[in-house]
Protein backbone atom coordinates (compact mmCIF):
# COMPACT_ATOMS: atom_id res chain seq x y z
CA UNK A 1 0.00 0.00 0.00
CA UNK A 2 1.61 3.41 -1.15
CA UNK A 3 1.20 7.21 0.94
CA UNK A 4 -1.92 7.87 -1.45
CA UNK A 5 -3.68 4.92 -0.33
CA UNK A 6 -2.44 5.31 3.45
CA UNK A 7 -3.83 9.29 3.22
CA UNK A 8 -7.48 8.01 1.27
CA UNK A 9 -8.48 5.51 4.14
CA UNK A 10 -7.50 8.20 7.05
CA UNK A 11 -9.49 10.31 5.37
CA UNK A 12 -12.77 8.02 4.89
CA UNK A 13 -12.16 6.65 8.43
CA UNK A 14 -12.22 10.68 9.75
CA UNK A 15 -15.57 11.20 7.51
CA UNK A 16 -17.33 8.39 9.50
CA UNK A 17 -16.15 9.07 12.64
CA UNK A 18 -17.54 12.92 12.32
CA UNK A 19 -20.68 11.62 10.99
CA UNK A 20 -21.62 9.39 13.66
CA UNK A 21 -20.48 12.27 15.73
CA UNK A 22 -22.70 14.59 14.28
CA UNK A 23 -25.87 11.85 13.95
CA UNK A 24 -25.29 11.35 18.03
CA UNK A 25 -25.09 15.08 18.45
CA UNK A 26 -28.23 15.31 16.44
CA UNK A 27 -30.09 13.08 18.05
CA UNK A 28 -29.32 14.38 21.03
CA UNK A 29 -30.72 17.73 20.55
CA UNK A 30 -34.09 16.39 18.89
CA UNK A 31 -34.65 14.23 22.07
CA UNK A 32 -34.34 17.12 24.47
CA UNK A 33 -36.43 19.44 22.03
CA UNK A 34 -39.27 17.34 21.18
CA UNK A 35 -41.30 14.87 23.07
CA UNK A 36 -40.93 11.13 23.34
CA UNK A 37 -42.76 9.32 20.55
CA UNK A 38 -43.60 5.72 20.15
CA UNK A 39 -42.17 4.42 16.92
CA UNK A 40 -44.06 1.85 15.06
CA UNK A 41 -43.07 -0.99 12.62
CA UNK A 42 -44.58 1.20 9.71
CA UNK A 43 -42.52 4.07 10.61
CA UNK A 44 -39.41 2.04 10.86
CA UNK A 45 -40.39 0.36 7.86
CA UNK A 46 -41.25 3.74 5.63
CA UNK A 47 -38.11 5.42 7.24
CA UNK A 48 -36.35 6.60 4.04
CA UNK A 49 -33.26 4.93 2.68
CA UNK A 50 -30.93 7.39 2.78
CA UNK A 51 -31.69 8.46 6.44
CA UNK A 52 -28.41 9.24 8.82
CA UNK A 53 -29.30 6.15 10.57
CA UNK A 54 -28.58 4.29 7.65
CA UNK A 55 -26.12 5.62 5.08
CA UNK A 56 -23.04 7.80 5.54
CA UNK A 57 -22.44 11.15 4.13
CA UNK A 58 -20.14 9.05 1.09
CA UNK A 59 -23.21 7.32 -0.12
CA UNK A 60 -22.10 4.16 1.59
CA UNK A 61 -23.76 1.82 3.90
CA UNK A 62 -22.85 1.22 7.35
CA UNK A 63 -21.51 -2.15 6.47
CA UNK A 64 -19.22 -1.35 3.37
CA UNK A 65 -18.05 1.11 5.48
CA UNK A 66 -17.26 -1.33 8.31
CA UNK A 67 -16.05 -4.23 6.07
CA UNK A 68 -13.92 -1.14 4.41
CA UNK A 69 -12.84 -0.60 8.18
CA UNK A 70 -12.64 -4.36 8.81
CA UNK A 71 -10.06 -4.68 5.74
CA UNK A 72 -7.76 -2.09 6.78
CA UNK A 73 -7.52 -2.90 9.80
CA UNK A 74 -6.90 -6.67 9.00
CA UNK A 75 -3.59 -5.19 6.54
CA UNK A 76 -2.70 -2.95 9.78
CA UNK A 77 -2.26 -5.99 11.63
CA UNK A 78 -0.59 -7.73 8.78
CA UNK A 79 1.67 -5.30 8.64
CA UNK A 80 2.19 -4.56 12.06
CA UNK A 81 2.86 -8.47 12.32
CA UNK A 82 5.69 -7.81 9.64
CA UNK A 83 6.93 -5.26 11.22
CA UNK A 84 7.34 -7.43 14.11
CA UNK A 85 8.89 -9.90 12.63
CA UNK A 86 11.34 -7.81 10.40
CA UNK A 87 12.38 -6.36 14.21
CA UNK A 88 12.73 -9.88 15.57
CA UNK A 89 14.91 -10.28 12.40
CA UNK A 90 16.74 -7.18 12.97
CA UNK A 91 17.40 -7.62 16.87
CA UNK A 92 18.69 -11.26 15.85
CA UNK A 93 21.22 -9.57 13.26
CA UNK A 94 22.26 -7.18 15.72
CA UNK A 95 23.01 -9.61 18.43
CA UNK A 96 24.77 -11.65 15.82
CA UNK A 97 26.80 -8.34 14.62
CA UNK A 98 27.76 -7.73 18.46
CA UNK A 99 29.03 -11.84 19.19
CA UNK A 100 31.22 -11.64 15.89
CA UNK A 101 32.52 -7.90 16.90
CA UNK A 102 33.54 -9.62 20.20
CA UNK A 103 34.99 -12.57 18.50
CA UNK A 104 37.15 -9.83 15.99
CA UNK A 105 38.34 -8.22 19.16
CA UNK A 106 39.03 -11.33 21.12
CA UNK A 107 40.75 -12.21 18.17
CA UNK A 108 42.31 -9.29 17.77
CA UNK A 109 44.02 -9.25 21.23
CA UNK A 110 45.09 -13.31 21.25
CA UNK A 111 46.66 -12.00 17.46
CA UNK A 112 48.48 -9.20 19.46
CA UNK A 113 49.69 -11.12 21.97
CA UNK A 114 50.55 -14.01 19.61
CA UNK A 115 52.85 -11.47 17.65
CA UNK A 116 54.49 -10.28 21.29
CA UNK A 117 55.02 -14.15 21.96
CA UNK A 118 56.91 -14.10 18.72
CA UNK A 119 58.73 -11.27 19.13
CA UNK A 120 59.74 -12.33 22.38
CA UNK A 121 61.17 -15.66 21.07
CA UNK A 122 62.79 -13.77 17.62
CA UNK A 123 64.92 -11.86 20.51
CA UNK A 124 65.38 -15.27 22.39
CA UNK A 125 66.60 -17.06 19.26
CA UNK A 126 68.91 -13.79 18.53
CA UNK A 127 70.65 -14.39 21.96
CA UNK A 128 70.96 -17.75 21.22
CA UNK A 129 72.48 -17.20 18.37
CA UNK A 130 75.04 -14.83 19.55
CA UNK A 131 75.34 -17.24 22.88
CA UNK A 132 76.16 -20.22 20.43
CA UNK A 133 78.58 -18.12 18.24
CA UNK A 134 80.77 -16.99 21.51
CA UNK A 135 80.49 -20.51 22.88
CA UNK A 136 81.86 -22.18 19.39
CA UNK A 137 84.53 -19.27 19.14
CA UNK A 138 85.55 -20.16 22.63
CA UNK A 139 85.83 -23.91 22.23
CA UNK A 140 88.12 -23.37 18.79
CA UNK A 141 90.55 -21.21 21.01
CA UNK A 142 90.72 -24.03 23.47
CA UNK A 143 91.16 -26.47 20.96
CA UNK A 144 93.76 -23.54 19.30
CA UNK A 145 95.54 -23.47 23.08
CA UNK A 146 95.34 -27.31 23.01
CA UNK A 147 97.54 -28.09 19.98
CA UNK A 148 99.82 -24.95 20.57
CA UNK A 149 102.80 -27.05 21.45
CA UNK A 150 101.83 -29.41 18.15
CA UNK A 151 103.67 -29.75 14.82
CA UNK A 152 102.42 -31.12 11.43
CA UNK A 153 104.93 -32.86 9.23
CA UNK A 154 104.05 -32.95 5.68
CA UNK A 155 105.60 -35.31 3.26
CA UNK A 156 107.90 -37.46 5.15
CA UNK A 157 107.32 -40.98 3.49
CA UNK A 158 105.55 -43.71 5.11
CA UNK A 159 106.39 -47.76 5.77
CA UNK A 160 105.07 -50.28 6.93
CA UNK A 161 105.41 -50.83 10.67
CA UNK A 162 107.47 -47.50 11.84
CA UNK A 163 108.12 -46.06 14.85
CA UNK A 164 106.36 -42.35 14.37
CA UNK A 165 108.78 -40.97 16.67
CA UNK A 166 112.27 -42.02 15.55
CA UNK A 167 110.75 -41.12 11.84
CA UNK A 168 110.06 -37.31 13.34
CA UNK A 169 113.91 -37.20 14.68
CA UNK A 170 115.24 -38.62 11.30
CA UNK A 171 113.74 -36.35 9.50
CA UNK A 172 114.86 -33.31 11.62
CA UNK A 173 118.32 -34.33 12.10
CA UNK A 174 118.54 -34.31 8.03
CA UNK A 175 116.52 -31.54 6.31
CA UNK A 176 116.06 -28.96 9.00
CA UNK A 177 119.60 -30.04 10.06
CA UNK A 178 119.27 -29.60 14.09
CA UNK A 179 122.47 -30.84 15.69
CA UNK A 180 122.06 -34.81 17.02
CA UNK A 181 122.18 -33.84 21.08
CA UNK A 182 120.05 -31.49 20.24
CA UNK A 183 117.61 -33.29 18.25
CA UNK A 184 118.05 -36.44 21.10
CA UNK A 185 117.00 -34.09 23.67
CA UNK A 186 113.90 -33.32 22.23
CA UNK A 187 110.76 -34.71 24.12
CA UNK A 188 107.61 -35.97 22.94
CA UNK A 189 104.48 -36.45 24.45
CA UNK A 190 102.76 -38.33 21.40
CA UNK A 191 103.69 -38.49 17.66
CA UNK A 192 101.40 -40.46 15.02
CA UNK A 193 100.18 -40.29 11.29
CA UNK A 194 96.91 -38.13 11.16
CA UNK A 195 93.64 -40.33 8.98
CA UNK A 196 93.57 -44.04 8.57
CA UNK A 197 95.87 -45.43 5.74
CA UNK A 198 94.33 -45.26 2.45
CA UNK A 199 96.66 -48.10 -0.24
CA UNK A 200 97.27 -46.50 -3.22
CA UNK A 201 97.19 -42.47 -2.11
CA UNK A 202 99.59 -40.46 -3.92
CA UNK A 203 100.81 -38.33 -0.85
CA UNK A 204 101.77 -40.23 2.63
CA UNK A 205 99.70 -38.86 5.53
CA UNK A 206 100.96 -36.60 7.73
CA UNK A 207 102.65 -36.81 10.99
CA UNK A 208 101.07 -35.07 13.86
CA UNK A 209 104.27 -34.67 17.04
CA UNK A 210 103.26 -32.95 20.12
CA UNK A 211 106.35 -31.51 21.87
CA UNK A 212 107.00 -31.77 25.56
CA UNK A 213 108.18 -28.52 25.70
CA UNK A 214 107.08 -25.23 23.74
CA UNK A 215 110.87 -23.68 23.38
CA UNK A 216 111.80 -26.98 21.54
CA UNK A 217 108.69 -26.90 19.20
CA UNK A 218 109.70 -23.35 18.15
CA UNK A 219 112.92 -24.05 18.07
CA UNK A 220 112.20 -27.67 15.15
CA UNK A 221 110.00 -24.34 13.51
CA UNK A 222 112.08 -22.14 13.08
CA UNK A 223 114.14 -24.02 10.66
CA UNK A 224 111.21 -24.77 8.42
CA UNK A 225 112.65 -22.22 5.98
CA UNK A 226 115.44 -24.98 5.23
CA UNK A 227 112.82 -27.08 3.70
CA UNK A 228 111.92 -24.67 0.71
CA UNK A 229 112.17 -26.20 -2.42
CA UNK A 230 111.24 -29.34 -1.02
CA UNK A 231 108.27 -31.59 -1.06
CA UNK A 232 108.16 -31.27 2.96
CA UNK A 233 106.55 -28.73 5.04
CA UNK A 234 106.71 -28.30 9.10
CA UNK A 235 103.58 -25.98 10.14
CA UNK A 236 101.62 -25.39 13.18
CA UNK A 237 98.44 -27.87 14.00
CA UNK A 238 94.85 -25.71 14.15
CA UNK A 239 91.52 -26.55 14.13
CA UNK A 240 89.20 -26.73 10.99
CA UNK A 241 87.62 -23.60 11.43
CA UNK A 242 90.91 -21.81 12.04
CA UNK A 243 92.73 -23.68 9.03
CA UNK A 244 89.47 -22.29 6.81
CA UNK A 245 90.11 -18.70 8.18
CA UNK A 246 93.84 -18.94 7.41
CA UNK A 247 92.96 -20.01 3.81
CA UNK A 248 91.29 -16.68 3.15
CA UNK A 249 94.07 -14.90 4.77
CA UNK A 250 97.22 -16.15 2.68
CA UNK A 251 96.04 -14.82 -0.43
CA UNK A 252 95.26 -11.13 1.00
CA UNK A 253 99.26 -10.85 3.13
CA UNK A 254 100.81 -12.48 -0.27
CA UNK A 255 99.01 -9.61 -1.95
CA UNK A 256 100.32 -7.26 0.51
CA UNK A 257 103.56 -8.33 0.47
CA UNK A 258 104.00 -7.31 -3.06
CA UNK A 259 103.01 -3.80 -2.49
CA UNK A 260 105.71 -3.55 0.02
CA UNK A 261 103.52 -3.75 3.73
CA UNK A 262 104.74 -6.07 6.16
CA UNK A 263 102.24 -8.59 6.46
CA UNK A 264 101.93 -11.92 9.31
CA UNK A 265 98.98 -14.23 9.89
CA UNK A 266 99.06 -15.24 13.38
CA UNK A 267 96.27 -18.10 14.28
CA UNK A 268 93.57 -16.88 12.52
CA UNK A 269 94.19 -12.99 12.31
CA UNK A 270 96.26 -10.69 9.77
CA UNK A 271 98.79 -8.07 11.11
CA UNK A 272 99.25 -5.34 8.19
CA UNK A 273 102.40 -2.88 9.40
CA UNK A 274 101.54 -4.05 12.98
CA UNK A 275 97.98 -3.20 12.72
CA UNK A 276 94.98 -5.72 12.66
CA UNK A 277 93.47 -6.64 9.12
CA UNK A 278 89.96 -6.42 9.21
CA UNK A 279 87.56 -6.86 5.84
CA UNK A 280 83.77 -8.08 6.95
CA UNK A 281 83.74 -9.50 2.98
CA UNK A 282 86.83 -11.81 3.01
CA UNK A 283 87.84 -12.50 6.95
CA UNK A 284 86.10 -13.21 9.43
Amino acid sequence: MNSEDSEENLETLQEYIDWCFDVIVMKKNQNACSPVKSETPSSKRSRPADSPETTSPTGKSFTDILDSIDKRLSSFDARLSLVEILHREFKSLRESLEFSQQQVETLAAENASLRDSVKSLTENVTHLNEENKKIKETVIDLQARSMRDNLVFSGIPESAEEDAEATVKSFIKTYPKLPEDTVENICFERVHRLGAKKPGAPRPRPIVAKFGYFKQKEQVKSRGRELKGTDFSVNDQFPKEILERRKVLFPIRRSLIQKGSRAVIAVDRLYVDGRLYRDVRTTP
